[in-house]
């Protein structure tokens, strides 16, 4: 499995950051790792707590191929280029997913061709994730959990829309809600 992070604004790197409270309208983040080596949050590494979300995501979805999944850090305003580019929607939101293959019914790997392996790796390449780091902050202190909640439930949402999942019908809201209550219970991820 490989899980690539990539951050134009980090998640956890200025003082501002470093408790469960947005950042402030307009402040400026960098994202130089030298900055980001002395000042990163240690309640939990974006790497490690990505990669038990994968693995809890592929088990639970029955994926029987190792896979390859891509995520942007980006601050409201990259989603909401994004957002605006690819959905014709301008306005942020907190994360989007760019999935790599096509499916006919939630978590059917079966349609994937060689075309959707990495050649060098063989890896399935199941897309990539973009999430808003200000969502992350400003959501887990509107409903009132921990960091690495919010940003894990953010992430198991995108990885089940990689998968095929989707909420536009009220009956596939609640398996994918259901689903993700699952993984996140799984790994022990709580709301407290």
């Amino acid at each position: 499995m490989t899980f690539y992070v990539e951050e134009e604004i980090p998640l956890f790197t200025q003082a501002p950051l470093l408790s469960d409270t947005p950042p402030v309208s307009g402040q400026q983040l960098s994202a130089e790792k030298s900055d980001r080596s002395k000042t990163t949050l240690p309640e939990f590494s974006v790497q490690a707590l990505g990669e038990q979300i994968i693995a809890a995501v592929m088990d639970i979805t029955g994926c029987p191929h190792e896979a390859q999944v891509e995520l942007l850090l980006t601050d409201n305003e990259g989603i909401r280029a994004f957002n605006n580019e690819f959905r014709s929607i301008d306005s942020a939101t907190d994360v989007l997913s760019f999935p790599g293959l096509e499916f006919d019914r939630p978590a059917d790997f079966g349609r994937a061709d060689r075309h959707a392996f990495d050649p060098e790796s063989g890896e399935l390449m199941l897309g990539d994730i973009v999430i808003s780091v200000e969502a992350v902050h400003a959501q887990a202190a509107e409903y009132g959990h921990s960091l690495k909640r919010e940003f894990g439930f953010l992430l198991v949402h995108g990885l089940l829309h990689l998968c095929g999942y989707d909420h536009i019908l009220p009956e596939d809201a609640a398996l994918m809600e259901a689903l993700q209550e699952e993984i996140l219970g799984k790994l022990a991820i709580s709301r407290a």
